[in-house]
């Protein structure tokens, strides 16, 4: 039998869009690559942790049946000045669905990253508890509170290192494959309809869509920024630190030998559309295909 390609796998951030990672790490394993290590930043960290803590399956059944549950119930809404949830009810439901474990003790070398507020530094997650290294890198800054930590407060990792390649031990014999889902919009696919198994993807109930049109006030879908004459203090500080994270993201991606490179268009999905879960792990599928063939075909 020949022995399987090593990968080193980069997951960037991007909120619910990072859902895609879970289809492009199904394909790697469908194809018979082995993913040697994992580095991933907020969303990236969350699904990158569970593949190496052997609870994707676990995970992807809760994460894909969350319009079944009260949505409202997750979202711990707060009037603090420092972000509108706090973030506590959604990994208390996660820990029941995959328990914590020490990162060093994982069969795949994992890390992920968050930022110190105060300091303005990266801090990067080797060892230690799993889950609270997992909602640090998550902490989205002014939407969910910042992340204790000691004495540190940590919001996500994204703010520094979106695409965290420096994480890696960079094996001179592994395939890097990276993860964007923030690409532009010539990265969009439209939505499939059925999964890979010919199954419809689950209706949006009628009080989910309603809390996702209230939640368009913070995140907004891109064809409503095409129509808006005029934006919001919010909407212009979001769109602003999205087009300088795309060309960061741009310039990390040139400086490194990247491999194989799967581009998820920002546009695919807003931050908080998880109830589209199972959808964005199609696009990623698709969009992984598009790029292993490239490389198994000898195309640039």
């Amino acid at each position: 039998m020949a022995k399987k390609q090593k990968v080193s796998l980069v997951l960037s951030s991007g909120g619910a869009r990072g859902l895609a990672h879970v289809g492009v790490i199904e394909e790697l394993e469908e194809r018979g690559y082995e993913i040697a290590e994992i580095a991933g930043c907020s969303a990236g960290a969350l699904v990158g942790g569970m593949y190496a803590a052997g609870k994707m399956s676990e995970f992807k059944n809760w994460i894909c049946n969350l319009d079944r549950i009260d949505v409202f119930s997750l979202m711990d809404f707060t009037f603090s000045s420092k972000g509108f949830i706090k973030g506590e009810k959604v990994f208390s439901a996660l820990k029941k669905v995959v328990k914590d474990c020490q990162i060093e003790d994982l069969n795949i070398p994992f890390s992920c990253n968050a930022v110190d507020v105060h300091n303005g530094k990266e801090v990067v997650f080797t060892e230690g508890s799993l889950l609270a290294a997992i909602r640090a890198s998550g902490s989205i800054p002014s939407v969910i509170i910042p992340a204790k930590h000691g004495k540190q407060q940590l919001i996500d990792g994204g703010v520094l290192n979106p695409i965290p390649i420096s994480l890696l031990k960079k094996e001179e014999e592994n395939l890097m494959v990276v993860v964007d889902v923030n690409g532009l919009d010539q990265d969009f696919v439209s939505p499939p309809k059925k999964d890979s198994e010919g199954n419809r993807f689950i209706s949006l109930p009628k009080w989910l869509a309603e809390y996702r049109d209230k939640m368009k006030q913070y995140f907004p879908d891109d064809k409503e920024e095409e129509k808006q004459t005029s934006f919001s203090a919010f909407d212009l500080v979001s769109r602003s630190f999205d087009l300088l994270q795309d060309r960061y993201c741009e310039m990390i991606i040139a400086q490194n030998n990247v491999d194989v490179l799967v581009k998820v268009a920002r546009k695919q999905a807003g931050t908080l559309e998880f109830h589209r879960s199972a959808e964005m792990i199609e696009v990623g599928r698709i969009k992984a295909k598009e790029a292993l063939d490239k490389l198994e075909n000898g195309n640039s």
